[in-house]
């Protein structure tokens, strides 16, 4: 069973898409984990960006995901990474197909709305960072027979 992170960046929580969102997420199956709102410090940001530290692009990265509120969420499931990436589109909107959440909802790569974990690894990773053991939740949902054929 895989784990990822998502984030819910400050312009998603800005435009009152959070809810939207979610939906999406639930709609592929993903049963999500730990929910929580928060102002990212520049310290966690530096963690969870530590990869594009010497880009040019780190600083406004940086500036812009701890500029305001982002709803972290740790998802499950089986290929949740791969679902998650799939149903975000690229990272440029305008190169996201219809139906994905930065194609149907982001214009802009600056404001793309949505982060998630890019390989199994990451997304053990960044749940470690963004949460804590007693804030991720085990427990098993009513349709999971109904999602994936039992293992």
């Amino acid at each position: 069973m895989e784990r990822s992170l998502i984030l819910l960046k400050p312009d998603a929580v800005q435009r009152q898409l959070i809810g939207t969102i979610i939906n999406r997420i639930e709609g592929r199956g993903l049963k999500l984990i730990g929910l929580k709102l928060i102002k990212m410090s520049n310290e966690l940001a530096s963690e969870h960006y530590k990869a594009h530290i010497e880009k040019p692009f780190y600083k406004g990265l940086v500036s812009f995901i701890t500029s305001g509120p982002l709803v972290c969420i740790a998802v499950e499931g089986n290929n949740a990474v791969s679902l998650i990436r799939n149903s975000m589109g690229s990272t440029n909107p305008v190169d996201s197909h219809p139906g994905t959440i930065r194609g149907d909802l982001a214009i802009d790569i600056g404001r793309n709305l949505i982060h998630g974990s890019d390989s199994v690894e990451e997304g053990s990773r960044e749940v470690n960072l963004f949460f804590t053991p007693n804030e991720l939740i085990t427990y098993s949902l009513a349709n999971e027979d109904w999602i994936t054929e039992p293992q």
